[in-house]
């Protein structure tokens, strides 16, 4: 009798205590947008008025599920993308880093409903167990990433760049350590793995407030085309200098090819300079970001020797931001031909903080408006040739968007 006296009165007074909560996660959201969106009357709202309408919806809201639906009905007021609510445990496991950024050196997607390895990082532990491309996820850390997945994608709203994330970080923990991940192989067979968890690949770079984060750059020459690949847009000075030695390596070769996919951004200056490799006109732009306080405009200062060859980019759905406005601020001038799948529509500066009440909130800081006078945001940059990454290319070994975009550059030669 006792036990169930007590446990009753916890439950009372568990639901004042959640309530506040709430509330106090309202609030954030709402004084977040008056303060930060780049317009002082965020999408031409009276946000004094949304507030006066929504803070006695929350107030007499039953629990925190209603509350989380109210403020995403707030957010599609603004009718723009960035703005989300994701519930505790998607915002978890975003986050669940806690316990060391170590990796297996393992890149994944989502294809056709499954978990699948679409990258094995060179010299990483994952290599020297011999998981290939194409390898199917079951299980990670003992995550069942099958029913993990539909979970995630049972919400619309949660967009695949969040997913990936989301995946990606059942695989790492810290560094030394090890984690169990059981795949499947191209035959259907079950390996079952103990894998070393090391650190990222590339260096550490610092840039601002961001978390120290490991950045790397490759380039090679496949055919006639010189092909760069690279994680992030940051570690300016280094990224920079390899990238221009690439551009002067392929000289006047058949094609240059950047390869953005996964690539979520960084620094939106290194844009700029990395057009500038490609363009030789004056007077140029990518388009321009708009804060509350300052305009930025994305100009190109050509360099001496820019390349003017056939210009390929390639992106998927984990591109976004700087890589949104590289990509598509090239397309509209016509100096790119994009492959792949649409990028993440995430073109925004935005920032993702913890409420009181254990959500996620995520808001967007700037608007960008591409030279073509479109914004990126919640449209994305669609590619010239719409191509899919699917599990039986990679398992044969194949990876059908390189192959396209070096088909065409082979196109482009004058005979």
């Amino acid at each position: 009798m006792r036990v169930l006296f007590l446990l009753a009165f916890s439950q009372l007074y568990a639901q004042p205590v959640e309530r506040q909560l709430n509330l106090d996660s309202f609030e954030k959201v709402w004084t977040t947008i008056r303060d930060k969106h780049w317009e002082k009357k965020p999408a031409g709202l009276d946000w004094d008025a949304i507030h006066a309408e929504f803070r006695p919806k929350i107030e007499n809201a039953k629990n925190t599920d209603e509350v989380r639906g109210l403020l995403t009905e707030m957010l599609g007021r603004l009718h723009q993308t960035h703005f989300a609510i994701l519930p505790t445990h998607i915002y978890q496991a975003i986050g669940d880093t806690e316990d060391g950024d170590g990796s297996p050196g393992i890149d994944l997607r989502v294809l056709s409903g499954q978990v699948v390895v679409t990258g094995v990082d060179p010299g990483s532990p994952a290599e020297h167990a011999g998981v290939k491309p194409g390898w199917a996820i079951a299980n990670a850390k003992g995550h069942d990433l099958t029913s993990g997945l539909r979970e995630l994608t049972a919400d619309p709203a949660i967009p695949e760049l969040v997913i990936t994330r989301a995946l990606l970080a059942r695989l790492s923990g810290p560094v030394g350590g090890k984690t169990k991940v059981t795949f499947l192989d191209g035959a259907g067979k079950t390996v079952a793995l103990e894998l070393d968890l090391a650190e990222p690949r590339g260096p550490v770079s610092r840039f601002g407030n961001l978390p120290d984060t490991h950045v790397w750059f490759e380039s090679k020459r496949l055919g006639d085309a010189e092909y760069v690949h690279f994680n992030m847009f940051l570690d300016l000075p280094r990224v920079m200098e390899n990238y221009g030695k690439a551009v002067a390596d392929c000289g006047k070769c058949g094609g240059f090819i950047i390869d953005l996919r996964g690539n979520p951004g960084g620094i939106g200056g290194m844009a700029m300079g990395m057009a500038g490799y490609l363009v030789n006109k004056q007077g140029m732009r990518l388009g321009s970001m708009f804060t509350r306080d300052a305009t930025l405009n994305f100009v190109i200062n050509p360099r001496l020797g820019a390349y003017t060859g056939p210009v390929a980019i390639l992106v998927d759905a984990e591109s976004a931001s700087t890589s949104e406005i590289f990509a598509g601020g090239l397309k509209d001038l016509g100096r790119a031909r994009v492959f792949g799948t649409r990028t993440a529509a995430a073109a925004l500066p935005s920032v993702i903080e913890r409420l009181p009440n254990g959500d996620g909130f995520q808001y967007a800081i700037a608007n960008y408006i591409s030279e073509g006078g479109k914004p990126l945001e919640g449209i994305g940059v669609q590619p010239d040739e719409e191509i899919k990454l699917t599990r039986e290319a990679l398992l044969a070994g194949h990876d059908p968007v390189l192959d396209a975009a070096l088909e065409w550059t082979k196109k482009q030669r004058t005979p």
